[in-house]
Parts: structure tokens; C-alpha cells; sequence
């Protein structure tokens, strides 16, 4: 037994692991591969009144959350994934074997039942068992109910004890699961075809991020872990005359850890052909607003500090004049010195390669902290958006739209650049950027500059992550992964005897 257990464990564990050996004494194997449940704790409850009329034998199955009673009458807490039933546990009406088999389980356990159903004196539905069988044999104890995992390191490494204990934390994944359907079968209801797109990618395109790096053995070859869903394949399809396309799936990203940002995380992405940003725009609103009734019945949310009502139609903020009311700078005339002065009189970090693009990113960043929305920010400086479209009535600006939401951009839309010789030129400036220092900054994506020159009509697109969830869910991040990836354990040494 490992040394780094405290004296008290270790001796719940080889108590646990006497009972192992005692039950397959008995005859019993401890982990079989099947159940005999045919109803779940939630079923019983459901047809309670049918079930004690009936006075019909059936099986649950579980794990034993707690145990009560000595003697001859015990009393068992069972849970399954949809709730909690009794089972009572009554000397003489139980088999013998499986009277031998009840002494050696214990909370932890995992175990099916078979009797009858009935009301105990006290009201409580109960199963008058008199089967049990063993189904999985525990061999740690579970964590304190009320004691147990309070620090957050442990309860991130160790994500299963919270599920075991905390049904709250289980329904959190049960809305993420309905946030994602919602999403799939709105898209499908409005005629989008879903697609797979490549994860591993020789060029890592369609977002400002810093990739991570793996090696292709079979090729011999480094490639790039992808940090869009598929925007420059899902725009190939539109080369290849597909019209409504989306993907939900997984995209990496080598950045920093925060409240709001993931490293591996799901996003989705479509793109929408013969349609403008102001075509997705409205689509966006529609879906939002039928993900946060889906998943969460509502449309009003208490995010942080805001108070946040996704009903009805949302207004647009312009980029350019939320900076000048805010710090008396316009952006589009202001050179870069007068951009990072404001950010030094401001306290904002920036680095010494960041050019005007991402100077004015930082800035913007510190008048969206304030803002409740739902807005959509639009009209872009092009210098923020090397993939959007200009605008015909100002060449500076490009056709983007981006909600914000309790201070924050909850997704990014444009018209999708289509003009193959300024995306040629402008992926020249972000490779410019990468050679200066920022990781962050585009590749130059050759191939996808060709597949431009073949035509590609226009198109808008728009992608969304799981931050959407953990925003509308006011959680931090990290809460809205079942498994958040962690620093692997240190192992203390082990003392030498």
C-alpha cells in the first residue's frame, strides 16, 4: 500500500480489500459484466402507485450513497444517474447467499436489488429486497459528503468523486449536452449540412491564436493542432459549391489560463453562402435565443455582475466610435505612438512587437468589460479582421459583427474575405507580424489563396465555443469541462522501510 496514504485510509482500504476476499470466498464474483436492472430510481418513482398495486418484482441498480440499521432490518440509499431509492434490507425475507453478500458491501458499492415495491411506515418509497448482487466492489472510501473535496486542484483531478457527490455538477453536464443539441438542430432546421474538417493541419488557419505543435510520424512531418473549427476548409466547401455548412468540434489553442479561455475546447462554425454579416447577424440572435431556452429555459441570466436578457432584438455598437466616446481616439487616423501611449496612461500591458491591429484590440478590450449586452459590435477597423470583407462605403472597415455579452465577445462573424489577391496580401502583413514576434499573428496559407482564384462566392460565417455555455451558466471556465487538463500529479517519494 502507498506510503502517502494517511494511517486511517489505509486501513479502510485493506479492511475493503478483506471483504473482496471474502466475498469471492462466497462464490461471488465481484465485478460481473451485466446488471439485471429493468428500472431506474426515476421509473419507480414515476409509476410508484402501479408498481405497489402490482405488487411486481423489479431489479434497480446503483451505488450504496449511504447505510443504516443493524441486525435484522438495514436501510440502503441507492443512487443511479436519474435519482435516488430506498432498498430495505429485512432478515429473513432475504436469501441466504445474498444475506452473507449484504454484510461485505458497503457505501461506495455498486450493487442491484430485486424485490418488491412499498411504503415504509414513514412514507418513504422503498424495494422490500430479498436479492442482492454485487456489481462493482469499491476499494477506496468516498470522500466526506460535506467535508470532501473543497479544494478546487483535487476536485478538477479527480472530476469523478464531484459527480459521485454533487448531483448539481452532473446536471451542469446534462445542460451542456442540451446547449450542443440545441445548436446541431437549430442548424439542421435552417438547411446547414454539418461536415468534418481536419484537425491536424500543415498551416494552422482562420483565428489569431498560437498553435500547438505535434510531429506526423508516418509523414515525418510537424504539424499544427487546428485553433479554428474548420474556416478555411468549411470556405473550400463553399469553392466547391456547398452553400450551408457548420462543424462542432473540438480546436486547441497554446494559450494562457483564465475564467474565460480553454486550450482544447468545442466550438462551432458555419458558413453560409450568397449571404452578408447582416444575413448571420439575425440568424445568431435566433439561435442564441433558442440554445438559452433549450438548455436553460430561460432567456434572462445573472452573469458576474450584469443582468442579461437575450429576448428580443439586439442593437449594434460601432467600433470605431465606442473608442473615440470612451478615449478620445479614432482609431483609424491615429498612428501607432499615440495608440500605445493611451494604453501606457491606461496600465495595459502590451508588447513591444504588437502592431496597430493589436493596439487597438487592447484598447477596445477595455471599454467591453462594461458593456451588459447583448449588443453586436460592428464595423471593424480591417486591421483586427485580416479574414473579413471590406466595406464598399469604407475601405478601413470590414464587414464583421461579434456579441458581446456580459463584457465579453461571445462569437465572431463576417463576411468572408473572397477577393483571393487581398487575402494574398493581407496574409503577407500577418506573416510580417509572426517573423516580428507574434505568435498570435496568421499564416500565410498558400494553398487557400489558390482555392480563392477558383471563385468562391460570397459567404458569410460565424463561430461560437463552450465559453457561451460557461458565461450563460456564470461559471468560471475550468467548471464547464468535465476533465480540465491539470499538471500531472507529483508523486511523493515513496519511505523506504
Amino acid at each position: 500500500m502507498s506510503s502517502e496514504l494517511g494511517t486511517t485510509e489505509k486501513e479502510l482500504i485493506e479492511n475493503r480489500l478483506k471483504k473482496l476476499e471474502e466475498l469471492k470466498q462466497l462464490g461471488v464474483n465481484p465485478y460481473p459484466s451485466k446488471s439485471n436492472r429493468n428500472h431506474m430510481a426515476a421509473d419507480v418513482h414515476a409509476k410508484q402507485e402501479q408498481l405497489i398495486k402490482s405488487a411486481e418484482e423489479i431489479t434497480v441498480a446503483g451505488k450504496i450513497m449511504a447505510r443504516r440499521g443493524h441486525g435484522k432490518l438495514s436501510f440502503v440509499d441507492l443512487f443511479d444517474e436519474t435519482g435516488k431509492i430506498q432498498i430495505v434490507v429485512k432478515e429473513g425475507l432475504v436469501e441466504e447467499k445474498s444475506m452473507q453478500i449484504f454484510a461485505e458491501v458497503e457505501v461506495g458499492d455498486f450493487i442491484d436489488a430485486t424485490g418488491k415495491v412499498f411504503l415504509t411506515n414513514a412514507g418513504e418509497l422503498s424495494i422490500e429486497s430479498h436479492s442482492i448482487r454485487v456489481l462493482a466492489k469499491a476499494l477506496r472510501p468516498m470522500p466526506d459528503k460535506w467535508n470532501g473535496l473543497k479544494d478546487e486542484e483535487l476536485r478538477f483531478r479527480k472530476r469523478y468523486l464531484e459527480f459521485m457527490t454533487s448531483p448539481e455538477t452532473r446536471e451542469l453536464f446534462v445542460k451542456k449536452a442540451k446547449f450542443w443539441q440545441a445548436t446541431r438542430n437549430f442548424m439542421i432546421d435552417h438547411g446547414f449540412l454539418e461536415v468534418e474538417t481536419p484537425v491536424l493541419e500543415n498551416c494552422a488557419g482562420g483565428a489569431d491564436a498560437n498553435p500547438f505543435v505535434t510531429h506526423h510520424d508516418a509523414l515525418d512531418i510537424d504539424v499544427y493542432l487546428r485553433i479554428s473549427t474548420g474556416e478555411l476548409w468549411q470556405k473550400r466547401l463553399m469553392v466547391g459549391g456547398f452553400d450551408k455548412t457548420f462543424e462542432i468540434g473540438r480546436q486547441f489553442r497554446n494559450e494562457g489560463i483564465s475564467r474565460e479561455h480553454f486550450q482544447d475546447y468545442s466550438q462551432m462554425e458555419f458558413y453560409w453562402g450568397y449571404h452578408n454579416y447582416q444575413d448571420s447577424m439575425k440568424l445568431v440572435q435566433s439561435l442564441y435565443q433558442h440554445i438559452a431556452e433549450k438548455a436553460f429555459g430561460t432567456q434572462k441570466f445573472k452573469i458576474a455582475e450584469f443582468d442579461v436578457d437575450l429576448s428580443g432584438t439586439w442593437p449594434t455598437l460601432d467600433y470605431v466610435s465606442a473608442i473615440e466616446d470612451k478615449m478620445g481616439i479614432n482609431v483609424l487616423t491615429a498612428d501607432e505612438n499615440v495608440l500605445r501611449a493611451k494604453l501606457k496612461e491606461l496600465h495595459v500591458h502590451f508588447d513591444a512587437a504588437d502592431r496597430k491591429g493589436r493596439l487597438t484590440d487592447l484598447l477596445w478590450k477595455q471599454i467591453r468589460k462594461t458593456i451588459a449586452g447583448p449588443v453586436f459590435l460592428i464595423n471593424h477597423p480591417v486591421e483586427v479582421s485580416p479574414l473579413a470583407k471590406r466595406k464598399e462605403d469604407d475601405p478601413r472597415l470590414v464587414e464583421r459583427f461579434q456579441p458581446i455579452i456580459a463584457g465579453s465577445e461571445m462569437g465572431n462573424g463576417y463576411s468572408e474575405l473572397n477577393d483571393p489577391q487581398d487575402q494574398a496580401e493581407r496574409f503577407l502583413e500577418q506573416a510580417e507580424l509572426r517573423e516580428a514576434g507574434d505568435a498570435e499573428a496568421q499564416m500565410h496559407d498558400k494553398d487557400f489563396v489558390e482555392a480563392l482564384e477558383y471563385g468562391m462566392p460570397p459567404t458569410s460565417g460565424f463561430g461560437f465555443s463552450e465559453r457561451l455555455f460557461s458565461f450563460l451558466a456564470d461559471i468560471p471556465a475550468r467548471e464547464s469541462q468535465m476533465f480540465p487538463l491539470m499538471r500531472p500529479e507529483e508523486k511523493k517519494p515513496v519511505e523506504k522501510k
